[in-house]
């Protein structure tokens, strides 16, 4: 596969001076290294390795990947390996995708707030959806999910969301039932949006009475204690987005959405449709108007300044486990939930054709591209050459 002919990092190298800074753009240190390293990712500036096949003789160079978690390069093997590990946690049972939406009066602070409001945004979710699935009125169980953070538009302006991939029931109070939801329907997404509005609002209000939430530029004004009050109320009075997509057909289905999402940055390469040195134009989905495909062309330090939002803070996790799913409980007890899950259900423990839908998702990277017979193995290393590229030492074919 060819690599896409335009990338952010082509934008990073167009704008940057020397120092790396960008005129125009105000970096955090944390968005500096997201620049520096997308720059760098896989050039000679960073080192690695050559390759030769054994079966053809072909020579070929490999950079090495900056693998930051923000670079549209660097997700591909720490994807596969993620994969590979929950393809040991799926269950053979209906999952649901339920999203949790920040409306659009508090991406903003959200923005300034980035710590802060991301964890809000992940506890109260959870808190929402363990505290509706525990009514006996609902489901009475307790559940599992993985919750995934997204704070991107398709134009990428800051859209704080959560996406909640959850297996469809639950494990009794007790812990000796396997509780199923009713066909194709997992939990009331009008009542989950309001017990999620109504937990999020208090816990703001609780952090800005702690003095947790500092206010910068166009927000200043909410510092004072009336008109933050005046904007809860007003999301208070206003439909909250809760949205619950139709159920994965099965567990090969939940790989690969969850293949798709989660380690997705706010822009894949592959969008980008032109550069030049005043702009960049990149394709998205037009939701509002059918789901078509636009283009949209942005100045280039705006286009950098919207990537950058989506900087995550250091150490943020932005994948997380919830309830029986929950990492420290996780790999010992999932024998007997699907015990439980068989008994309840007559169903198989495992899907048979799992193992066959992780396999199809892995890269086979160590194929030779030309003669796609041989395997490539690595025969040298080299380290960093910051002034210039790497030159091949040997060619021809295997002695």
């Amino acid at each position: 596969m060819h690599p896409p002919p335009f990338e952010v990092a082509c934008v990073i190298r167009t704008l940057a001076s020397a120092d790396g800074t960008v005129p125009g753009l105000r970096l955090s240190t944390a968005q500096q290294r997201v620049l520096n390293d997308l720059a760098a990712c896989r050039t000679a500036k960073l080192g690695g390795h050559l390759d030769a096949c054994d079966a053809c003789g072909e020579l070929r160079v490999s950079y090495n990947s900056c693998r930051n978690r923000h670079c549209p390069k660097c997700q591909a093997h720490q994807r596969a390996a993620w994969l590979e590990d929950r393809c040991e946690d799926l269950l053979p049972v209906p999952y649901f995708h339920v999203v949790f939406t920040l409306p659009a009066e508090l991406a903003a602070l959200a923005l300034q707030n980035k710590r802060e409001l991301y964890r809000l945004l992940f506890a109260t979710a959870a808190d929402t959806l363990k505290t509706i699935a525990a009514d006996p009125k609902h489901l009475g169980a307790d559940i599992g999910f993985i919750a995934v953070l997204h704070t991107w538009g398709q134009t990428l302006v800051h859209h704080p969301h959560l996406h909640c991939v959850i297996p469809g029931g639950g494990l009794s109070p007790d812990g000796t039932t396997w509780i199923g939801c009713r066909d194709r329907f997992f939990l009331p997404v009008r009542v989950l949006s309001r017990l999620f509005r109504g937990k999020m609002l208090a816990a703001l209000q609780q952090r800005f009475d702690a003095g947790r939430l500092p206010f910068h530029g166009a927000l200043a004004d909410l510092a004072d204690r009336g008109r933050f009050r005046s904007l809860c109320d007003h999301l208070r009075n206003k439909p909250w987005v809760v949205y619950a997509k139709p159920p994965f057909g099965g567990p090969e289905q939940v790989l690969k959405y969850l293949a798709r999402y989660t380690h997705r940055v706010a822009i894949a390469n592959s969008r980008i449709t032109a550069i030049d040195s005043d702009s960049v134009s990149f394709r998205y989905h037009d939701y509002a108007r059918g789901d078509r495909t636009r283009v949209m062309k942005l100045d280039a330090v705006e286009f950098l300044r919207r990537f950058l939002q989506h900087v995550l803070p250091e150490r943020f996790v932005r994948i997380r486990h919830y309830g029986f799913l929950a990492n420290r409980t996780r790999k010992e007890k999932l024998p007997r939930w699907r015990t439980l899950i068989a008994r309840a259900t007559g169903q198989n423990l495992t899907s048979p054709d799992l193992q066959a839908c992780l396999e199809a998702r892995r890269d086979d990277h160590q194929l030779c591209p030309t003669c796609h017979a041989g395997t490539l193995r690595r025969i040298q290393d080299f380290g960093p050459q910051p002034t210039g590229d790497y030159v091949l030492l040997r060619r021809g074919p295997p002695a």
